[in-house]
Order: structure tokens, then C-alpha cells, then sequence
């Protein structure tokens, strides 16, 4: 699409265009018809996408994986919200509270693809996995599997729970550059046992953005008597699935990342069946929910959150999902394309465009992670993520829909000043 063209479509007049749902609707619709490839492409639409953020001008944030902050509009709702449960006080929580919360937890169970029966919405990944992880009926001698790879905070929780309960955690390493989805289901396959209940893995690895062959893994270990927990942090609003075509048992997500949703809120999904056995992490308030829910009291929190939850998804589909995956996939492809075949620059992320999509990870030979990310700050002005064990050493660079070409051309020269 030319620049003149959407301009004249879309009817942009400044900054202001895009701040509230109704003018955001009237530009998605100005461009509904063109092919979603098309417009991953187009620089000129994704301009006015990003005149909707509130951005930094001193620096280029290559870190949206940690927290992707709110566009305006979601901000706006979430700022409405706070007065509201301002206004309303002990009543609103007296009342309506526990409704609202489960009708929030019903659209995201609509957006991932399972029952509202069977999720709740938490605070983080850590929290949902962690409920999971300590709550399960552990026995001694019992074995868990799980990765390097894997979240470290998720990992304590094991090493705690193997000195409480004396279970067994056996390690694999996911390779970062897997030759075929057999090659992981392999390393899966070898490290179960006869004593082995539960498998945790990665839906995306945060350290490197590689996606894992999810399903595969779970048919393999249900063949096997294991369950399988996944921590999706990085999946939901970032690429399209559906948690019930996983195949999975329990699944973790945090909000706060590629959903944008603010910060302290999650979703936890069990499987049915599975719901019973699993212990609280916090017990159930005394006469309350049953089901999914008797896993969910945490006591009084910023209720707020939780109904930004529905202004959050409103814009994820308004945008359209797949157009926002395709934009994702674009501008990894866009820089790491033009460093792969840089000298002494490593790619720790698979080149095949299947396994990852917004997130890759890029080290320079010679070169600590922490000092790449230095120099990327203190003399470029970009901000990573530098990681530097697990197999992985290097920055992740994870940009977001507002990030421009022009700012992965600063990160692209950087690297290559240093190479």
C-alpha cells in the first residue's frame, strides 16, 4: 500500500488518530482488504499503529519481552477501570467482583481455546506454574523432567520441591538448533522413566524464542503415563494456537507480555480431570469457589486488572491475530536476514521460520553477552536483554508492533560496527 494512498484512506491527522477503540477500528478497517504478507511489510500502517504508544524517544526498546506496555487505547480502559473501583469501593468488591473476574477468564478461554471451566486468570507464568508444581501429589522417589532452558523461577520451585518431598528432577538441554521436531521429542523421550509423572517443557523458550513441537511432545509422554505442564509466557497474543489442540495437561501464560495486558495478570489452564488433585498454593476462601477456581484465591488484589482484560483482547482482535503474527515474524526476519551472514556472529535462534516467530537471540563470538548489551546501550541507545547460560549467549532482542525497520537498521549497523 503507498504512503498517499492509506493516508488519504484512513483520514490520519496526527498523533491523536489512533488514541481511543472507535478511530483504531476505522484504520483497521481502512486497510481489512489488504493481504495480511502485504501489510507485515508496510511500513507506513505499522507508523500509525505506533502513533498509539507512548514511547520513549531516547532510546529503542528491543526488550518487549519482559512487559509490553499498554498501547493508549488499553491504557485509557485500564485508567477508566481504576476510577471506577475507586468510586465504588467495597461495594464493587463486595458484589460484583468474583462475577466480573470469572467472565474476564470466560473471553480469555474464548481467545486461547479451551473450556471457562477449566482457566483461571493469575497473576504470572510463575504463579500458575508454581500452584501446579507445589500443589501436585508428589511422592518420594517420583521423577520430573524438565530443561535447562526452562524458567529459572519455575525451577526452583522444583529443586524446592525435590527437598521437601524428595522427588527426583532429571535435566535435559533443548539444542538451539534442532535438526527436526524428532531430535526434541527424542531428548524428551530418553530422560522418562518408569517413576517419571511429569514433564515440564516450553511452549516458546524465552531465552531464544524457539517454539517447541508442542503436541508431539505431549503424545509422546501421554504414551508414555507422564503429564505435561507448559509454560506458554510468550505465546498467547504472540502466535495462533489452541490450548486444546496441545494435548497438554496444564498450560501458564503471563498477559502482561504479548497480550498487553498491565502488568499482574496471567492465565492458569488444567485439564479437567485434573483440577481435584491439584493442591492450592493459597488456600480456598472458606465457603468459596469450587473447581478451577478453588485454585485461585489470592486475596484481596488491584480487581482492575483483571477487567482490562476484555479492553486487551478487544484490541489484539481488532488488529486481527494473524496480522500481528505476521508483522512479529517479519521483523525478526528483517534483521536477523541481513547479521546471519555477518563474521562471528552467532544466531542462537533456529533459521527455520516455523520454530520461532518475534523473538531471536544473537550473540557476537569473543564477545560476553553483557558486554554486547552494554554497548548497545550506552553507545546505540537500544535496549536488550542479555542472557548468558543454558547453552545461550547473547542478546534478546524481542521488538513489538510499534517497532520500525528503521530502529532494527540502528541495531543491524550496531552489530555489524562491532563485527
Amino acid at each position: 500500500m503507498k504512503k498517499r494512498t492509506f493516508l488519504k484512506t484512513s483520514g490520519l491527522i496526527g498523533i491523536g488518530a489512533l488514541l481511543n477503540f472507535e478511530s483504531f477500528a476505522n484504520q483497521i478497517n481502512s486497510i481489512s482488504s489488504v493481504p495480511v504478507h502485504d501489510l507485515a511489510a508496510d511500513e507506513d500502517f505499522w507508523l500509525t499503529v505506533r502513533n498509539g504508544y507512548r514511547l520513549n524517544p531516547d532510546m529503542v526498546n528491543l526488550e518487549n519481552g519482559y512487559y509490553n506496555f499498554l498501547p493508549e487505547q488499553t491504557l485509557g480502559r485500564l485508567i477508566e477501570h481504576i476510577r471506577e473501583i475507586n468510586y465504588q469501593g467495597s461495594y464493587y468488591m463486595r458484589t460484583v467482583q468474583a462475577e466480573r473476574k470469572k467472565a474476564m477468564a470466560a473471553k480469555l478461554a474464548e481467545l486461547t481455546g479451551c473450556q471457562s471451566d477449566e482457566l483461571v486468570i493469575t497473576r504470572n507464568t510463575t504463579e500458575s506454574l508454581d500452584i501446579i508444581i507445589s500443589g501436585y501429589d508428589w511422592k518420594r522417589g517420583d521423577e520430573a523432567v524438565m530443561a535447562e532452558q526452562d524458567y529459572p523461577s519455575m525451577l526452583s520451585m522444583f529443586r524446592q520441591v525435590a527437598r521437601r518431598h524428595g522427588i527426583v528432577n532429571k535435566m535435559v538441554s533443548v539444542p538451539n538448533h534442532p535438526s527436526s521436531d524428532e531430535e526434541i521429542v527424542e531428548l524428551y523421550a530418553g530422560a522418562i522413566t518408569p517413576t517419571t509423572r511429569l514433564l515440564m517443557i516450553c511452549h516458546m523458550i524465552n531465552l531464544t524464542g524457539q517454539i517447541l513441537p508442542v503436541r508431539k511432545i505431549c503424545d509422546m509422554a501421554h504414551a508414555k503415563g507422564v503429564e505435561v505442564m507448559v509454560d506458554g509466557a510468550h505465546a498467547v497474543g504472540h502466535f495462533r494456537f489452541k490450548i486444546s489442540e496441545l494435548g497438554c495437561d496444564y498450560y501458564g501464560s503471563s498477559l502482561h507480555k504479548w497480550l498487553s495486558v498491565p502488568l499482574g495478570s496471567g492465565l492458569l489452564w488444567v485439564k479437567k480431570e485434573h483440577i481435584s488433585k491439584i493442591w492450592p498454593l493459597m488456600a480456598p476462601f472458606e465457603g468459596g469457589e469450587e473447581g478451577i477456581r478453588q485454585l485461585n484465591h489470592t486475596g484481596t488484589h488491584p480487581v482492575y486488572t483483571d477487567l482490562t482484560v476484555e479492553d486487551a483482547i478487544e484490541y489484539y482482535q481488532m488488529l486481527g491475530a494473524e496480522r500481528k503474527e505476521a508483522r512479529l515474524r517479519y521483523l525478526k526476519e528483517y534483521w536477523t536476514d541481513k547479521v546471519r551472514q555477518m563474521p562471528h556472529v552467532i544466531l542462537n535462534t533456529p533459521s527455520d521460520a516455523a520454530r520461532s516467530c518475534g523473538i531471536a537471540n544473537v550473540g557476537v563470538k569473543g564477545m560476553k553477552p553483557a558486554g554486547l548489551g552494554d554497548i548497545l546501550w550506552k553507545k546505540h541507545k537500544i535496549y536488550t536483554a542479555p542472557i548468558d547460560g543454558a547453552n545461550v549467549h547473547g542478546c534478546r532482542i524481542t521488538p513489538n508492533i510499534y517497532t520500525t525497520t528503521a530502529e532494527l537498521d540502528q541495531l543491524v549497523s550496531a552489530i555489524a560496527e562491532m563485527v
